[in-house]
């Protein structure tokens, strides 16, 4: 099956975001110092590490050069991309809101 230059695109696009939906968790657990990792694994126990997680992991910056990723838009996000598992599992952790810190 040959695929059109528009379907190639919107693929592209979609692991684009993929990987953006990765950091952004990534970088969520960097500024709540939580071990993304780990947590990972809470919510999948049974799938092997995630290459795309590693790599994310690497991109994060240090939590004070960080904006602010609010725990709900983490959920939403997870959820978009059906990762409902990872996505309870975030909501299940009590993180301080910005306005509290």
């Amino acid at each position: 099956m040959q695929l059109s230059d528009r379907d190639k695109y919107i693929i592209e696009r979609y692991k684009e975001d993929e990987e953006m939906m990765i950091l952004l968790f990534a970088q969520w657990c960097v500024n709540n110092n939580i071990d993304a990792n780990e947590l990972y694994e809470k919510a999948y126990p049974h799938q092997a590490q995630n290459k795309a997680l590693k790599n994310a992991i690497e991109q994060t910056v240090p939590k004070e050069d960080s904006e602010f990723i609010s725990q709900q838009i983490i959920i939403s996000i997870l959820q978009m991309f059906g990762n409902d598992d990872l996505a309870f599992e975030v909501g299940q952790i009590e993180v301080l809101d910005e306005t509290e810190e």
